[in-house]
């Protein structure tokens, strides 16, 4: 019965990461079908937090009180609802147009160049306000509303599940059923990058018109595949999933391992003094409960990692797509095989191994921070040749470089609308945003089809010809040891993820094993997933050298500056967020401030300060010295560990110019910390432990009981 739990959970786990992986493979995708820029796909890729944020800790606290497989089942039923809302944004827009100056008429030839004509570009405020009303008014706010509820009907579903798995597994098994489940939390994003790859290939208005009436090709840069077939397929996915939960009980018997000794057996599990509260009591003991969580050390130090690693991954799946199709000239389909079929899959192995390791080896606390921290540092050697792999950004006549402005004059008479954009490659090996600015007369077509095979009699080309789509990078070659690069640095990472877990349960009380994990997900969603998919799309955005335009606003980037595109994933590149991300460095500090007093010597980070000999951040590292030297009578050495941090992040920052690297480096420090307090304490127990012997007859022998007590709480 508890095994069919595991497998059950796994399977909803799937089809809940399913739906998240699917939204983010089809980003860039939705964001040109609606024309949004990168922020507002980064605000729609993390509105699912905001519901998620606001319920998750009061849902994981009373996960002590109420019926949790219910609970469970009843959520997968809302985010199964909320995967159909997001499909009907297709159903209540009107046909995708990728250009509104180009007709589906094979006589038609308002795109080329017409030197004598009367040709008007810009279209009538009548069109302009019935096109806005059909396509984009009511879509982002039903997309919201769809994300809303996916995070809301997401809250129950990991932290109950985990807990009430670690509730009822053997000490032994535990570790292999958290990793099992933790990579199910990477197979689900996984199958969905993977399907996202197989409906991006079809056009997005597959259910409106025939094969035939499809004047692109997957490759032409204004491609959109069908990105809402995907929810529908999640959405009947979900509710297969949810209905078991409705059947298995509120508790379980103890799963009972035959190779763990006796004495474990025979444990019962204590009381949950939860269970006795009345609601007002409940609510009196909620700031205390969660204070008495906050102040461990252990589980705060590696919360905070896991942050740093989850904002990592936030952004990086957000965006890592586009950044691919943009970088190496690639489609959205291939792109995300890519993702789906080689990082997540690595990301998975590594996962399952680590819970494997941790299981075989019985690894203790201590040793699990050890893991983690050398996982990590490793990560580190691979994850720094990443920023050194790109492409430059290509030449388009009239957009890049802007020294090539005047060679536009050969278009000059052509009359050619200042909205349109259907790129084409001359035969020159130069692009130009639409045959009209190459100055192409004719073109020639499929018999059979509307699709334009070439342009011919084009001025700006000599009189040669073009052909429709871009030029591209032309570093295709770049991308296999990008891709390698990349997925290794997965796979070592994902290595960290079952002994952290496993820290944070093995370090709490056993009546707050379902806040403390409830805590840790509130400050991934907080910290991280909510606020990194918007800071890695300002980001993007302040590298775009050419927006579309569609009555006489912007829509999607057409064309962005590649070199900016890998410099400009530091926050010190971008202006808005600089300051949030100080203020929440600071925030986080003041917490560390409070919660570790005592565990390390003030000299640690003095000498640490003395080392640091950094230019880049002069001010910042002036207030942190400040904070953490000048109040020690005060305080003496509880601030050192926040300013360290503080420090070590935005010196890494200015050196390395990368968020990734950021983020690793965070997670890094905090890992090695923990493992740091662990081995302090661990001395001063062992300490404690020898000055219990008494003396008999001049000779030292130990007082068995207390030894034996203080042994017994030594980590093994």
């Amino acid at each position: 019965m508890f095994k069919l739990f595991v497998l059950c959970h796994g399977m909803l786990q799937l089809a809940q990461l399913l739906v998240s992986g699917y939204l983010k493979s089809s980003i860039s995708t939705i964001e040109r079908r609606y024309g949004f820029s990168s922020q507002k796909s980064g605000i729609l890729a993390s509105f699912n937090e905001v519901g998620n944020i606001v319920l998750i800790v009061l849902v994981s606290f009373f996960g002590s009180r109420v019926h949790r497989p219910r609970f469970i089942g009843g959520g997968a039923l809302l985010v199964s609802l909320a995967a159909l809302i997001m499909a009907m944004s297709h159903f209540i827009s009107g046909p995708y147009k990728y250009t509104d100056h180009i007709s589906e008429s094979k006589d038609d030839d308002s795109g080329l160049c017409q030197l004598e004509s009367s040709f008007q570009s810009p279209l009538s405020n009548h069109s302009c306000t019935q096109q806005e009303s059909h396509s984009q008014q009511g879509v982002f706010p039903l997309l919201l509303l769809g994300q809303l509820l996916l995070g809301i009907g997401g809250v129950p579903i990991q932290p109950f599940g985990i807990s009430y798995i670690d509730d009822y597994a053997s000490k032994r098994n535990s570790p292999l059923y958290l990793g099992i489940l933790l990579a199910v939390t990477s197979i689900g994003p996984a199958f969905g990058f993977m399907m996202g790859s197989f409906m991006l290939r079809f056009y997005v208005d597959i259910d409106k018109m025939s094969k035939d009436q499809i004047g692109l090709e997957r490759r032409d840069p204004r491609w959109v595949g069908a990105w809402w077939l995907g929810f529908l397929v999640a959405a009947s996915f979900l509710f297969l999933t949810s209905l078991p939960y409705l059947f298995f009980p509120r508790q379980m018997p103890k799963e009972v391992d035959a190779t763990e000794p006796r004495e474990e057996e025979e444990k019962k599990p204590l009381p949950d003094p939860v269970l006795e509260l009345t609601l007002t009591q409940f609510l009196k003991s909620f700031p205390r409960i969660a204070l008495r969580t906050l102040r461990n050390p252990i589980y705060l130090l590696v919360v905070l990692a896991q942050v740093h690693l989850a904002a990592m991954v936030a952004g990086l799946a957000t965006f890592m797509a586009k950044f691919i199709e943009r970088q190496f000239t690639q489609t959205a389909s291939f792109s995300n095989m890519m993702i789906g079929g080689v990082s997540i899959p690595l990301a998975v192995l590594g996962i399952v191994l680590g819970g494997a390791l941790m299981r075989r080896l019985s690894i203790s606390t201590r040793g699990s921070a050890l893991m983690c921290t050398a996982a990590i540092l490793m990560c580190m050697l691979t994850a720094l040749p990443l920023l050194l792999l790109g492409c430059s950004t290509q030449s388009v006549t009239g957009v890049y470089p802007t020294t090539q402005n005047g060679s536009l004059g050969c278009s000059a008479g052509c009359s050619c609308p200042t909205e349109t954009f259907n790129p084409v490659c001359g035969s020159n090996g130069v692009e130009f945003i639409s045959p009209c600015h190459a100055g192409c007369m004719t073109k020639v077509q499929d018999n059979n089809t509307i699709k334009v095979l070439n342009y011919t009699n084009c001025v700006c080309i000599n009189g040669s010809h073009a052909l429709p789509g871009t030029c591209g990078s032309n570093c295709e070659h770049l991308l296999l040891p990008f891709m390698v690069l990349s997925a290794l640095t997965c796979f070592i990472a994902s290595f960290s993820q079952t002994p952290s877990y496993m820290m944070i349960l093995r370090t709490v009380r056993t009546e707050d094993k379902s806040f403390a994990v409830g805590v840790q997900y509130m400050l991934f969603r907080m910290l991280a997933f909510l606020p990194a998919p918007v800071l890695y799309g300002i980001a993007i955005d302040t590298t775009c050298i050419l927006w579309g335009k569609k009555c006489g606003r912007n829509t999607s980037c057409h064309y962005y500056n590649m070199d900016l595109f890998r410099q400009r994933q530091a926050p010190a590149d971008i202006p808005s967020p600089c300051p949030m991300t100080h203020a929440s460095m600071s925030a986080i500090s003041a917490i560390l401030r409070v919660c570790t007093f005592g565990t390390i010597p003030l000299h640690f980070w003095d000498h640490f300060t003395r080392q640091t000999k950094s230019s880049t951040a002069p001010f910042l590292k002036s207030i942190c010295h400040t904070v953490c030297i000048k109040r020690r009578s005060v305080i003496e050495n509880t601030e050192y560990l926040g300013c360290m941090i503080f420090t070590v992040s935005i010196s890494f920052m200015a050196r390395f110019l990368g968020l990734q690297v950021l983020f690793v480096c965070g997670a890094f420090i905090c890992f090695l910390l923990s493992l740091l307090i662990l081995r302090h304490r661990a001395g001063q127990q062992g300490q404690q432990a020898e000055q219990r012997y008494t003396v008999v007859n001049g000779v030292k022998s130990p007082d068995n009981n207390t030894a034996s007590k203080e042994l017994q709480r030594m980590p093994a």
